[in-house]
């Protein structure tokens, strides 16, 4: 099916991506900022428009009508296209994601998707890797030395979490027998990859968090140390441009979790018992609902949890996350082979080893979080006995204690 559109609906199916998306980032940012409130027993945004509601375009128009500053000592072509880099890519990564089957539009009938390709999720990992590239020009083109340091751990963040992230989408392609995103939908027909795949699910939960930077791993932004990081020397539409991306990414790597994990747009259980929800126009309201499930867990993540280390956030990249999606891989073809000559049932099979892992993961997590507790417990030196900076495995400077006023001394008659 793919193809054959005519002209004009190619064109409208792309504005209805790009509508799509700019309306639901509209339409977050004041979410967040609204279920952001409600956790933390806030009041948020209420003064713009009935109860808050125009509270993000206003703050659209603010930014449109702040002046453009550019730095003196910036690499100014490369300053000022950064932010377009960082930008066109998260609007391209939408045009291979399925929002429904095929459906008639205007007597045409055509797949509620613009496009797709026999590696599709190969083509959004290699869009979406472009991105960073607007985030790691920006920081170095600002001619500022913080903007540097954020753009530096953008791309070590990215690369550590791309690995991760390309190792969970390989079980789903073993699985799935196709990287075409149409074909991995279809092949969730019956029992979603969630279930099936629960270690590749709670992995890629993971990296698109750290992929995306955003909180506990918003180390490139980090405003507690780098002052706002590779953005800080951005006003006005351009700074509007990466909060945009921002976002828009988050829609993006939900709706891949929604395509590669929760079924797509299939109806989830009880409305799958008839056939009318698979049908029509319904499947774009179950899509749409799981991505907005998939949004929620990143506002929660946000209202929730402290920002990490730097250390420990590429350990758990580097030290954790590799190594169990590696090891996941290697299951998931192992019980392929076996399911294909009969051994064993290949979904019971997955599902159990699914379970074991997780669990055995959990376990080492936290039997490695109570080791390095005890041996910081232990490695605290007694009062009056020196510092040891690496006591905690990290290495942190000694408090300043202030010296002891000396004593006047008295002075004696000659």
């Amino acid at each position: 099916m793919f193809g054959t559109d005519p002209w004009w609906l190619v064109i409208a199916k792309a504005l209805v991506i790009f509508a799509f998306l700019v309306l639901t980032t509209l339409v977050l940012i004041l979410a967040e900022r609204k279920v952001m409130a409600w956790m933390q027993m806030r009041v948020g945004p209420d003064r713009v428009g009935p109860k808050g509601l125009l509270q993000t375009v206003a703050d659209g128009i603010k930014l449109g009508l702040k002046e453009g500053i550019i730095p003196t000592g910036a690499d100014k072509p490369i300053y000022l296209l950064a932010p377009v880099i960082a930008t066109a890519p998260a609007f391209m990564a939408f045009a291979v994601i399925p929002f429904g089957p095929v459906v008639s539009v205007f007597g045409q009938s055509t797949p509620l998707q613009l496009t797709d390709l026999p590696v599709a999720v190969l083509y959004i990992l290699a869009v979406t890797s472009v991105g960073v590239y607007g985030i790691v020009l920006a920081g170095w083109a600002s001619g500022s030395t913080y903007p540097l340091l954020g753009g530096l751990r953008s791309t070590a963040q990215v690369i550590s979490y791309e690995i991760a992230m390309g190792l969970t989408f390989a079980a789903v392609f073993l699985l799935a027998g196709t990287m075409s995103t149409s074909g991995i939908v279809a092949a969730q027909e019956g029992l979603w990859y969630v279930v099936l795949l629960f270690p590749s699910f709670l992995i890629y939960s993971v990296s698109m968090v750290g992929e995306t930077n955003r909180a506990p791993f918003d180390l490139p932004e980090a405003e507690g140390e780098l002052v706002g990081g590779f953005h800080t020397e951005y006003s006005s539409l351009r700074f509007a441009m990466f909060m945009l991306a921002e976002y828009v990414n988050m829609i993006t790597v939900s709706a891949l979790a929604t395509t590669m994990f929760l079924g797509g747009w299939h109806a989830p259980w009880p409305f799958n018992m008839g056939g009318w929800a698979n049908s029509g126009w319904w499947p774009v309201l179950w899509f749409v609902l799981k991505v907005w499930g998939v949004l929620f867990v990143f506002v929660w993540l946000r209202s929730t949890l402290p920002r990490l280390r730097y250390d420990q956030f590429m350990a758990l990249g580097w030290k954790l996350l590799i190594p169990v999606a590696v090891i996941w891989v290697m299951v998931v073809a192992v019980v392929r082979q076996l399911a294909a000559d009969d051994v064993v049932p290949e979904s019971a099979t997955l599902v159990v080893a699914g379970v074991l892992l997780t669990a055995v993961l959990f376990a080492c997590v936290t039997v490695s979080s109570r080791r390095r507790d005890r041996s910081r417990s232990m490695t605290v030196p007694p009062a009056g006995s020196g510092f040891d900076p690496m006591a905690g495995g990290f290495p942190v400077p000694p408090i300043p204690v202030p010296a002891a006023p000396s004593t006047p001394k008295e002075s004696s008659d000659v």
